[in-house]
């Protein structure tokens, strides 16, 4: 990997998953990101099975160095004043008002730290009437309009993976960037404030623009409807997707793979507009011809057509598939505690150079000495006190 974000000196005090989110994203870029947690207990979603390793935890927290500290400790505290003095970013996703109780509020550590760009991650903003809610990554999503999008009103249920959480990191680690560029003509750092809320009405934004030019309110079927979307069961039981867009010669080449070449000039499936109008009939007819083959066959017929699929994989196929194996998107390392780690590799490649080197997620106060050896003679003593 090349390393863009060496030399940049990150301080993430996240727990859970926004906060952990934008600390990894900057270290899958190559920044030092020291970890700051609890002692004994450390990041809440280490808890698994009476350990401290858990599948949720190593997801967002490879890439980093850990430490353990309690900032209301005046001793602590002192040591976490000596990493922030010289750090380029501070992460933080605490409710607000929660990090000046801990001593580590915008304020005081910007005075410490003038160049220090300070994230703070909160769930419904810093101010305001819901300011000081709960919130995780299904009310974020309803607050925002998205899962309206997601739910089917016949079976309701939340389903999929914590879209509001990981895209709240994203967006963070996406300001922090922002104003890296700008110290770097400033010299100044900043306060970075992200929400889930907005950041999942930005990220639900073709919602609102179809609201607010044409008076539609979308709904789960809206956007698959018009993109002509499909998923299909198969002879074997497995599931196909489709996506066909407008262009006519994907309609055509699937004619051609389902062996119906008049199909499309039945009235009803002959233009765009009409399949929208008629997706149901259409969904059952293409439903009956997928179910005589097993999906291989199919994913070979509609290749040699161009015909825009893929096999809808769970994750225990998605990374066996050629092209994620020529990719070279799982990645792994060898934890020294904890064994074999495996992951999905930074996106992102560089002149050509693929992120394959990854640090193993740490155990809880992994790198205490490591990182205490490295500030000697910096930390200043202090008396003892509450938190500022």
């Amino acid at each position: 990997m090349i390393p863009v974000l060496q030399g940049l000196k990150v301080v993430e005090q996240g727990t859970f998953i926004t906060g952990p989110a934008a600390g990894m994203l900057l270290g899958d870029l190559g920044a030092d990101v020291i970890k700051v947690e609890q002692p004994k207990t450390g990041d809440p979603f280490r808890a698994f099975k009476d350990g401290l390793y858990s599948p949720h935890f190593q997801t967002y927290n490879r890439n980093k160095r850990s430490i353990t500290l309690d900032t209301r400790s005046a001793d602590d505290r002192a040591v976490f004043d000596a990493l922030i003095a010289d750090a380029d970013v501070y992460i933080q996703n605490f409710r607000p008002g929660v990090a000046e109780k801990l001593g580590v509020g915008a304020d005081r550590l910007r005075k410490l730290n003038p160049k220090l760009i300070y994230c703070s991650i909160s769930g419904f903003g810093p101010t305001g009437p819901a300011a000081d809610r709960p919130a995780y990554d299904t009310v974020a999503q309803a607050a925002s309009g998205f899962l309206n999008l997601l739910i089917n009103p016949e079976n309701p249920r939340v389903v999929g993976p914590a879209i509001a959480d990981s895209l709240t990191g994203f967006y963070a680690a996406y300001g922090v960037l922002g104003a890296l560029f700008e110290r770097s003509r400033t010299g100044l750092g900043r306060l970075v404030e992200v929400s889930m809320l907005e950041a999942m009405a930005h990220f639900n934004l073709d919602a609102f623009t179809h609201y607010f030019q044409v008076d539609e309110v979308m709904g789960p079927y809206s956007r698959p409807s018009v993109s002509q979307s499909y998923v299909l069961r198969c002879a074997d039981g497995k599931w196909i997707a489709l996506h066909m867009s407008s262009p006519e010669k994907f309609w055509r080449g699937l004619a051609t793979a389902i062996e119906q070449p008049d199909i499309f000039e039945d009235p009803r499936f002959a233009t765009r507009e009409a399949r929208i109008a008629n997706q149901e009939t259409l969904i059952e007819l293409l439903g009956e011809r997928f179910r005589k083959q097993p999906r291989d066959e199919w994913c070979r017929r509609l290749q040699r057509e161009d015909v825009p699929n893929a096999p809808m994989y769970d994750t225990s196929e998605a990374l066996e598939d050629p092209q994620a194996k020529h990719l070279q998107l799982m990645t792994s390392a060898e934890h020294p505690v904890m064994g074999l780690f495996r992951t999905v590799r930074s996106p992102v490649s560089f002149d050509g150079q693929r992120a394959l080197d990854v640090r193993p997620p740490p155990v809880l106060g992994e790198h205490n000495e490591e990182i205490r050896a490295a500030l000697q003679g910096r930390v200043k003593p202090r008396q003892q006190g509450g938190a500022a």
